[in-house]
């Protein structure tokens, strides 16, 4: 026979975890012996240990008391849904940790390897964190958005590298991220994205963007308008200079300037 803490040692599980479980009703309190002491005996063993795996399995006490009182069929097929249970809780923690993998992946998060490429180029020519983490998060919607225009809105993004004066208008745009809305500055760089929006227009890089739905742009453009304090302003130059939008620019016809 075993005293109490014999019988939690054998089941593993403390002497309080085997008081709740009397307080609770899933297992019987024997009476007390000669000397005072509660005796256990081995099927109290193999029941405490039934309730241990129950209750460690995820199973309510309430429903552990009415498993135990089960008969041998319906004990199996609940175990047997409980394991069903349990194997989904698996697979779900598994995805949790794919996608827990994702984020210590970085830039690679939700980001064909096209894109990854830019940022990390972005990186190499200096820009500030500040400046790429704006480019990514963008760039994540669009790849969720139009994920078959990636490779051709990509390629036209590295060529705008190979240019040294859209690398100076990047500098810019990183420089004038903490600008105020009255910055003197602010007129020269309209100036400048001008001249480089004229340029690229005359070459017909501009096409690229045409298949971004209004919705989106919209949406990319107040990204820019909320997290710049002159965004707003900037844009305002751009018009009163012939271009409307910051995300899809477009030259503002004669009829609506």
């Amino acid at each position: 026979m075993l005293t109490i803490g014999q019988l939690a040692s054998y089941a593993g599980v403390t002497v309080r975890a085997v008081r709740h479980y009397h307080v609770k009703g899933l297992l019987q309190e024997p009476e007390r012996d000669s000397s005072g002491y509660r005796r256990y005996d081995a099927h109290a063993v193999v029941e405490l240990i039934r309730i241990r795996t129950l209750a460690d399995a995820g199973v309510p006490l309430a429903r552990v008391r009415e498993l135990l009182a089960a008969g041998e069929e319906e004990f199996n097929a609940a175990v047997a849904d409980i394991d069903r249970r349990l194997r989904a809780e698996i697979r779900e923690r598994q995805q949790h940790r794919e996608r827990i993998a994702q984020l210590a992946a970085g830039d690679s998060l939700a980001l064909p390897p096209e894109v990854v490429a830019y940022l990390g180029r972005l990186r190499g020519l200096g820009f500030p964190e500040r400046l790429i983490g704006g480019e990514r998060d963008s760039w994540i919607l669009l790849a969720a958005q139009l994920p078959q225009h990636m490779p051709l809105y990509m390629k036209m993004k590295q060529l705008q590298l190979d240019d040294p004066l859209t690398v100076e208008l990047y500098r810019d745009f990183a420089e004038m991220i903490d600008w105020e809305a009255d910055d003197p500055r602010l007129a020269a760089v309209a100036d400048r994205l001008v001249t480089s929006l004229e340029a690229a227009d005359a070459e017909g890089w501009g096409d690229y963007d045409d298949q971004m739905p209004d919705e989106i742009a919209a949406l990319l453009d107040s990204v820019f308008v909320d997290s710049v304090p002159i965004a707003h302003r900037l844009m305002e130059l751009l018009e009163e200079r012939g271009w409307r939008g910051w995300t899809r620019l477009e030259r503002i016809g004669p009829s609506e300037v």
